[in-house]
């Protein structure tokens, strides 16, 4: 362990001190438990461990903030039944758990290669993700879940920043609501928003909190939307993937960017 994140240990259970707090070394997590509710959260400390080397404490704030905020829906009891306005669907990696630490199975759907959709309940500064046993408990369906959270998210605002370079043209989605990556659910805006493009359409969600668009016109900007796409996986809270996917007759599909050339398929 460098001396660098040692230090970084330090200031996370100082700030942590009336929680449990366990640290795998060989996998480079901090798992933070609620000592009440026996749930908790995973930090990845190499992610942190850089923020902390440019910015120092300050540079953990949005972390502390992030843990704090999310026990605190953690305490408030789920209800569902009068509350399908507040759910929303939220984008995650194949490689994020199906299951909860204490073994309770998450209400998902796949989405592609890379993505999957999980179902959160809205609480205000966080959500929380939704789970079968909840379900069951309220005696909910989970088409009415997913129902509710397609609606929902259909009536959030989808406007964009854009930004031109070498001919190409992208579009930024950043709103900082937790569902910005979210977006990318919304078939009818991506229909939208493709049929405006000349280029080849290319959506990016590299972490929860940015959805990116590109009207890519050349090799260049395949170069410049892998650049910006890895940046943002490295420096978002919640990555997602570092892959864009071209959008091909309503279908999203992964694709590598590693040369200064189109995809093959084209």
């Amino acid at each position: 362990m460098s001396n660098a994140q040692s230090k970084l240990i330090k200031q996370l259970k100082n700030r942590f001190e009336t929680f449990d707090v366990s640290v795998d070394e060989e996998n480079e997590q901090m798992r933070i438990t609620h000592p009440r509710l026996d749930s908790g959260l995973n930090l990845d400390l190499a992610r942190l461990e850089t923020k902390f080397n440019q910015k120092g404490v300050s540079g953990l704030e949005e972390t502390f903030n992030f843990v704090e905020t999310s026990f605190q829906a953690m305490e408030k009891k789920k209800e569902l039944r009068g509350q399908l306005q507040s759910i929303y669907p939220v984008i995650r990696s194949t490689s994020f758990p199906v299951e909860t630490k204490e073994g309770k199975t998450l209400v998902y759907d796949d989405h592609t290669a890379e993505t999957r959709v999980y179902y959160a309940l809205d609480q205000g500064n966080t959500y929380a993700l939704i789970d079968d046993g909840l379900l069951e408990e309220q005696a909910i369906q989970k088409q009415e879940i997913k129902e509710a959270a397609t609606f929902n998210l259909r009536a959030l605002p989808t406007s964009v920043k854009v930004d031109e370079v070498a001919g190409n043209r992208f579009y930024f989605m950043n709103t900082n609501d937790g569902y910005d990556a979210s977006r990318i659910l919304n078939e009818a805006w991506l229909k939208q928003i493709a049929s405006e493009m000349t280029g080849e359409a290319v959506f990016s969600v590299p972490h929860q909190d940015v959805l990116i668009a590109g009207d890519i016109q050349n090799d260049q900007g395949y170069d410049v939307l892998g650049q910006m796409t890895f940046q943002f996986f490295n420096d978002g809270r919640v990555p997602v993937t570092a892959l864009p996917f071209a959008y091909r007759d309503g279908v999203l599909e992964p694709i590598f960017i590693l040369a200064r050339k189109k995809p093959k398929g084209d």
